[in-house]
């Protein structure tokens, strides 16, 4: 399903194979750091390199390691799907750093290193510029050093971190993201400064992946009740890996309460569903949902709009097996908009590149 049809996966995840790999954009000071301190790798215990869902067995490496080469990535999923344009969001855990100037200067080498390693290596690959949210003055430095190169077309943070992102802290973030047209995209993972559940730490790796539905829950209740969404209609938020099926119950409960203690949040002058159909956009993969034709229709009526959805095959981790890379259900009629339309209604520098061509 969905062969011939034009498509942007808005998540594909470039693996760093090490610190090594970022040595060649630290300066000299950074490069001795990363030697005397022993600094090897910053994995996530969100991906743990060796869990079935981070890699798709069949896309392993003769190592059993997460691919790591361009080479890759369109052997395994740009080629094979006729894929035009593919987004980048990069999930090494820079987030996990406490010292401020050394979080700065590792995402600062993450981001050269996408640039320099994958988008100049290939014209169909754009990319996100990964946030050091542990300073927000920096964090709007790095949008303001990157955001002449149109490749990068949105902002990256990840679903838990210190604080809700709607908090007026980060405003100038998301000021300096409209102002050069960058969508905030949030994906799953945690920073791990607070427990990824709201009683406490888990036992288990499948306890935490199934708890990064609660963080997406409260950011997005975070950036319509702080007004973030309110102050900034024109920012475009995308969720991805976020699953699908627990915003029609959220957005209900969410605009029920809403309407009894809207006294308390005056600014938020719509009703939360609407700011959400016209700002939120999610990623289908995961497709959290049965896979019969009746129940996605019912989701998708719940969700009262055909423009919220992304096509994403979130390569390379295991949500699907062979070529089936759109989810079981979704109606034929819908693809189109899922793989093309919507995508570039959410990133308008990918659509000025398509429809005027912008040169990326």
């Amino acid at each position: 399903m969905g062969q011939g049809l034009r498509a942007i996966d808005c998540d594909l995840h470039p693996w760093v194979p090490g610190m090594q790999a970022l040595a060649p954009y630290l300066d000299e000071f950074w490069r001795d750091q990363i030697t005397e301190r022993g600094i090897t790798q910053l994995d996530s215990q969100s991906y743990p390199l060796n869990a079935p869902l981070t890699t798709r067995a069949d896309w392993r490496d003769a190592r059993g390691e997460a691919p790591h080469s361009i080479e890759a990535l369109r052997a395994q999923a740009l080629d094979p799907w006729g894929t035009e344009i593919g987004i980048l969001n990069c999930l090494y855990g820079v987030q996990l750093v406490l010292n401020e100037d050394m979080a700065v200067t590792f995402t600062r080498a993450l981001n050269d290193w996408v640039r320099a390693e994958w988008l100049d290596r290939d014209p169909r690959l754009r990319a996100s510029i990964v946030l050091p949210l542990q300073s927000v003055e920096r964090a709007v430095e790095e949008i303001e050093r990157l955001a002449d190169d149109r490749r990068f077309v949105q902002v990256l943070t990840l679903a838990m971190g210190e604080q809700p992102l709607g908090r007026r802290q980060y405003w100038p973030v998301w000021e300096a993201c409209v102002k050069h047209g960058l969508p905030l995209a949030i994906h799953a993972g945690s920073a791990y400064r607070n427990p990824v559940t709201s009683i406490g730490w888990p036992s288990w790796y499948l306890e935490d992946y199934v708890a990064q539905a609660q963080g997406f829950q409260s950011q997005l209740a975070s950036l319509i009740t702080e007004g973030a969404l309110t102050k900034f209609p024109e920012l475009k938020v995308v969720l991805l890996e976020s699953g699908v099926s627990w915003l029609p119950g959220f957005l209900w409960r969410l605009q029920k309460t809403w309407k009894g203690v809207r006294f308390e949040v005056p600014w938020v002058n719509r009703p939360p569903a609407e700011i959400v159909r016209d700002q939120v956009r999610l990623s289908v993969q995961p497709f959290d949902v049965p896979e019969d034709a009746a129940t996605v229709a019912r989701l998708l009526d719940h969700l009262r709009s055909d423009a919220m959805l992304l096509w994403a095959s979130d390569w390379p981790h295991a949500q699907f097996e062979g070529d089936a890379r759109i989810p079981a259900g979704l109606p034929p009629a819908l693809l189109p908009k899922l793989m093309w339309d919507n995508p570039l209604a959410t990133y308008g520098r990918i659509r000025a590149t398509v429809t005027e061509g912008v040169s990326a």
